[in-house]
């Protein structure tokens, strides 16, 4: 069996899936839950000065394509946390990273509440301007108060993700994060004519399967910056969403929309998938890929403009005729012996059929 336990900035994982700060790690029982059902750790949900108050309804499921959410930080105060819930957040030995948010003021009053609970902490500003101070000032603070690892949450919408990233390494950051949900977004509810959500102007943030190329982008970038970890959030629903990620650059994965969809259950499925697709390709542990992609990358001097028509598999080609009927160029006819067959004269080497193969009977030189 290949090795997947990671070290996070000193922090020891059985295995590279730990539960992001939100709903599946609103209290003790959660992350309990969580862990017992194969998660390696936790981030608690981030807490604030004061308790949030969370419009409802706060989140919609959209069939698995994405998820909206209004979920702001904990709504609970952080007296309730240091009196009822930290203490109880382990259910072995496992690491705790608190969640913490979001300026400057409300670091100084909290690290100094929990600190004797935490392993780390993740600081979540919800920054995207351009001037870092706000979000430079916050991880010092975190860095004055407490000799933990401390982890910076970064926003999908900042700019110049490389020199972020390098700016918070260089002011003591051990590991970075990404991403937040992104947005903000609208969905109606044709039958009412309603917002899904229940915010003033029915405004929420997306999360899910639908966000991970983004989140991907912006792990890849922040990873070939810097040396410190990055841990991946954002869209990771199976194991094959880890092994992307982990060649993208990331040292491990949080997972937050798919256990709210599926429970708890979902971080052991996400393990064993994981854990199984490295044995099926022959690696030995999840070092074998980390920043695969990032050499592959570094490899290409220009963009491919050069038109290569797929290749057509014969043993698994059915001549069901969906890439037929789909080729937008009109290169594509299935023969009489249910073959696809390319006409490499209008193949304008798009891609799209071999994206949508239902056997996976095609491919393209990339």
């Amino acid at each position: 069996m290949a090795n997947i336990k990671v070290n996070f900035a000193g922090l020891e994982y059985d295995n590279p899936v730990i539960v992001a700060a939100g709903p599946p790690s609103k209290d003790a029982e959660t992350c309990v839950r969580a862990v017992k059902n194969g998660a390696a750790g936790v981030v608690t949900k981030t807490i604030s000065s004061i308790a949030a108050q969370i419009p409802k309804p706060c989140m919609h499921d959209f069939k698995g394509k994405h998820f909206l959410n209004t979920e702001l930080w904990s709504e609970e105060s952080p007296e309730h946390w240091v009196e009822n819930e930290y203490a109880r957040c382990k259910s072995a030995n496992e690491p705790v990273i608190i969640g913490l948010g979001y300026v400057e003021a409300d670091i100084r009053k909290l690290i100094p509440m929990v600190d004797e609970f935490a392993d780390a902490y993740e600081i979540s500003s919800h920054y995207v301007g351009r001037d870092l101070t706000p979000m430079l000032s916050t991880l010092r603070a975190a860095k004055e108060l407490s000799d933990k690892p401390v982890f910076m949450k970064v926003s999908p919408g900042i700019e110049n993700l490389s020199e972020v990233a390098r700016q918070l390494e260089a002011n003591g950051a051990d590991g970075l994060v990404a991403i937040n949900s992104v947005g903000p977004c609208l969905s109606i509810d044709i039958e009412t004519g309603k917002p899904h959500m229940g915010s003033k102007n029915g405004y929420g943030w997306m999360s899910g399967a639908a966000i991970k190329p983004i989140a991907m982008r912006v792990v890849y970038e922040l990873s070939a910056a810097v040396e410190i970890p990055v841990f991946a959030v954002g869209g990771i629903t199976k194991g094959e969403d880890v092994i992307e990620f982990i060649m993208a650059g990331a040292t491990a994965v949080q997972v937050c929309t798919q256990a709210i969809v599926e429970g708890p259950k979902a971080f052991g499925r996400i393990v064993r998938e994981t854990e199984k697709w490295l044995d099926d390709h022959g690696y030995d542990s999840l070092d074998d890929i980390r920043g695969i992609a990032g050499r592959h990358l570094e490899k290409r001097t220009a963009p491919n403009y050069v038109t290569t028509p797929p290749s057509v598999s014969k043993e698994k080609c059915i001549g069901c005729g969906i890439c037929a009927d789909l080729c937008p160029y009109h290169a594509i006819h299935i023969n009489e012996n249910k073959l696809a067959v390319i006409d490499s004269d209008k193949c304008f080497g798009c891609g799209v059929c071999v994206s949508k193969c239902p056997k996976d009977a095609m491919t393209i030189s990339r």
